[in-house]
């Protein structure tokens, strides 16, 4: 290990102890602090391999992949096993720099053992950003304690076509409250220093989630100017607002380049226009992808010359076109040492800023771990209790009562606890990899693709220590692990003395196995009737509705569960819906059949508990859907911010007002949700009636409860502004408050806005701009349901924005 004083001394700025080092490295020692390698290789039954360590990681690396998604270990087992690589790395190589460890943590730690929240629609749902960022600052000591420094979180990407399967690990459609959640996940994450915070990484920069026909990976549809206004915001905001440490790319193609190979975008866009100046992380396997699926390039050496001049700092999960294939190219001169340096330069600023180089290891026995435990369900059961959004209670139906003497229970989430544990969090991982390991003789068919080098050793340890794991079933792992319960156990904790009768009746896809004769007789000898619907997450594997590799054509609910829902509602008796799925599903069929529907999205360890809690009032949902839910397929992509005169935002002088068959509005709309209580709104007032383009403005409304318990609120703050020669969204969410009530309390909300934060790009398409002109004001409970209207004047000359500009209202209530 070599000991310079010049980058070893703390007095020195993380960048110049960057620049010292980078100083003393071979090419082949730089190339290596841009690539990676996933530790299950590296591994024996007693550890680290010492000739694989030596081969794979004699010369350094930059970074260790996803050490907890590709291994079956107690934290503790975690925390030695980064010891032990840190260790080798330190003391056995010339230069003896740590690597940065990293690991999936959408909505918890992907790893055995750790805090399964809501997942990331389910968080967007409870328009909360103080609890998001609870929740990511529990993430973060918990990754701290054993040695994970960068998550490869939050999902950014605005989400507006339900066709494609992993809405569920965004925001959902809006830019305002993706921006405000992302802040909020990246500030918890990070914490106010690095050498106490671990990296996020902001996924999938840029417009991954607006692709042909809703596919994951297809070209990007969408113009320069959505671009920037709508995908790119809540990246905007992180970066100016958070300080954002990393970005990963997309796999898709903006106007025909991948994004992985493009300049104009990961330079360009994110670096020249939005300022960012952290570290860009590939998406995995993005590298060998230029290659092999969009063939950009005649093979790997040009795609990774491709890749770092685009501004690719790092590639994941392992080497296919850096490592020594990337100083190759260098030394033939095919690739500039310059634009080698700035790259590994990035990377050792961010080890620097993490303090690796005063702390490598942590201790065997992570007792912070051990102390998060208790507050980590505590606050997985806040979220998913403030995720519930009531979307339909007829008479009303709910609450139910306590003392409701007879319950069916149907539906293909009845029984099952593994529905609320959907891709990206660990059971699905094991599932996953499980699949991936299932080629002939043991051998890992599915990890050749991800690079991995697997000697025989590793093998037979990896078979090892997965093997109680997968000797067990999924259903029976996530009781183990986690302590969750099946949504029919948690009504029968909550009301012991009810009869409760169990019949799933379907399945969640029409191929699997019906009894709805069954369910029929069970829901004609009930009281009520709770319908446990909807999809089943995935990640790549498996019979599912939605995930990673699993988009779908129809987001109608499956055909099975739409005849159990007519079945059982034939009987006449009351048919209340709980809708579990990440993603917008067409329910138009089905509503009638149900006299009420909760949406309880996938609701991670402890979502269960609180729908059983919502469903006898002990809860009161408070929730507000981030997405648009349309009534049919043919509508996607739907949203709230279409154009004044497209879509569903026909103004009254337009001929054309929609659809032949059937209206053009949302089933439900962006920001609904009802309450077991009411809500009247009154006293809009504004500080001011003309505002100068550079100034701001208070926004006041009063808001009491009307009705007879305690319940939440989302207070939603939209604006409508008029743009010379541009069409802008009919109405456009600028800020949100939730607040909770008791019967007969009021409160006052006032927000506070910039005029900046209403910039928009102007008509050159590159600069942002506020113009004078007048902005109407909505406000109300969702962005369909607006209780009071006012308007202001902006004045003053058209202000040209840079970067710099406000992304986030600020709020009070009192």
């Amino acid at each position: 290990m070599n000991t310079n004083t010049t980058w070893a001394t703390t007095d020195a700025s993380p960048l110049q102890r960057a620049d010292a080092l980078l100083a003393q490295m071979t090419i082949e020692e730089k190339a290596l602090q841009l690539s990676a390698t996933m530790p299950i290789g590296l591994l024996g039954a007693d550890g680290l391999i010492e000739s694989q360590a030596t081969k794979v990681l004699g010369n350094g690396i930059g970074q260790i992949s996803a050490l907890g998604m590709f291994g079956h270990k107690s934290p503790e087992a975690t925390a030695r096993t980064v010891n032990q690589i840190q260790r080798f790395l330190v003391e056995r190589t010339r230069l003896g720099i740590p690597a940065i460890f990293h690991n999936e943590a959408l909505n918890g730690v992907i790893a055995p053992d750790f805090t399964v929240f809501p997942t990331a629609i389910g968080l967007a749902a409870g328009w909360n950003p103080d609890a998001v960022e609870a929740m990511a600052d529990l993430i973060r000591r918990q990754m701290r304690s054993v040695g994970l420094l960068q998550a490869l979180a939050p999902v950014m990407d605005v989400a507006r076509d339900a066709r494609w399967g992993r809405v569920h690990e965004t925001y959902g459609e809006d830019p305002y409250l993706a921006s405000a959640l992302s802040v909020a996940f990246t500030q918890g994450l990070q914490g106010t220093d690095l050498r106490e915070g671990v990296i996020a990484t902001a996924k999938h920069f840029l417009g991954y989630a607006m692709t042909e026909g809703g596919q994951n990976m297809a070209a990007t549809q969408a113009t320069a100017r959505e671009l920037r206004e709508v995908y790119a915001r809540p990246f905007a905001a992180a970066i100016q607002l958070a300080g954002l440490a990393s970005v990963m790319n997309s796999y898709s193609e903006i106007d025909g380049i991948p994004v992985g190979a493009s300049r104009e975008i990961l330079t360009g866009l994110l670096r020249d226009e939005l300022g960012f100046e952290g570290t860009v992380v590939s998406d995995y396997t993005t590298v060998a992808m230029l290659h092999k699926r969009q063939r950009v390039a005649r093979d790997l050496a040009e795609a990774g010359a491709l890749a770092l001049a685009a501004g690719l700092d790092v590639e994941l999960p392992a080497i296919a076109g850096y490592g020594t294939l990337l100083a190759e190219q260098v030394r033939s001169g095919a690739v500039s040492e310059d634009v080698l340096d700035t790259s590994v330069r990035r990377v050792l600023r961010d080890k620097f800023a993490l303090g690796l180089f005063e702390r490598p290891y942590v201790d065997d026995d992570p007792i912070v771990l051990a102390g998060t435990a208790q507050r980590g369900a505590e606050l997985a059961t806040l979220l998913a209790s403030e995720s519930l959004t009531l979307l339909k209670n007829e008479g009303p139906v709910l609450p139910l009562s306590t003392g409701v003497r007879r319950i069916a229970i149907v539906g293909p989430h009845a029984d099952e606890v593994g529905f609320a544990f959907p891709g990206y969090t660990y059971p699905v991982g094991l599932a996953m990899l499980g699949a991936m390991m299932g080629g002939g003789d043991g051998a890992m068919a599915g990890l050749d693709d991800l690079g991995m080098e697997m000697p025989a050793e590793a093998m037979e340890a990896a078979a090892a220590e997965f093997g109680a794991a997968f000797a067990v079933s999924p259903e029976e792992y996530i009781r183990q692990h986690y302590g969750a319960v099946s949504l029919a156990e948690a009504i029968c904790e909550l009301v012991p003395d009810a009869e409760v009768t169990v019949v799933p009746g379907c399945g969640v896809l029409d191929s699997e196995p019906s009894d709805i004769a069954a369910a029929v007789a069970a829901a004609a000898d009930a009281d009520v009737v709770i319908a446990a619907i909807g999809g089943r997450g995935g990640w790549f594997f498996g019979a599912t509705t939605e995930g990673e590799g699993s988009d779908s054509a129809d987001i109608d609910l499956p055909r099975t569960q739409r005849t159990l829902l007519d079945a059982v509602a034939a009987t006449g008796t009351p048919v209340v819906g709980v809708l579990s799925t990440g993603r917008p599903m067409a329910l138009s069929e089905s509503l009638p059949s149900l006299s009420a529907l909760v949406h309880a999205y996938y609701g991670g360890q402890q979502g269960t508990r609180a729908v059983a809690q919502a469903l006898f009032g002990i809860t009161n949902p408070g929730g507000k859907l981030p997405y648009s839910m349309p009534r049919h397929t043919g509508q996607v992509p739907i949203h709230a911010g279409q154009h004044t005169g497209s879509g569903y935002r026909r103004t009254e002088s337009d001929m054309y007002k929609g659809y032949r068959d059937l209206p053009a509005t949302p089933l439900f709309a962006f920001g609904h949700g009802l309450s077991y209580t009411s809500f009247g709104y009154r006293d809009l007032t504004l500080s001011e009636s003309s505002v100068d383009t550079a100034g701001s403005i208070d926004i006041s409304i009063t808001v009491e409860n009307t009705g007879t318990v305690q319940g939440d609120e989302v207070v939603q703050l939209y604006v409508s502004d008029v743009a010379t020669g541009l069409a802008r969204p009919a109405q456009e969410l600028v800020g949100f408050r939730r607040i909770t009530l008791v019967p007969g309390a009021v409160q006052k909300v006032t927000f506070s806005v910039q005029m900046s934060q209403l910039a928009y790009l102007g008509l050159d398409g590159r600069t942002f701009v506020m113009e004078p002109g007048p902005v109407d004001v909505l406000v109300g409970s969702s962005s369909d349901d607006i209780r009071a209207r006012a308007t202001f004047e902006v004045v003053g000359p058209t202000v040209r924005l840079g970067r710099a500009r406000s992304y986030l209202s600020t709020s009070q209530a009192g």
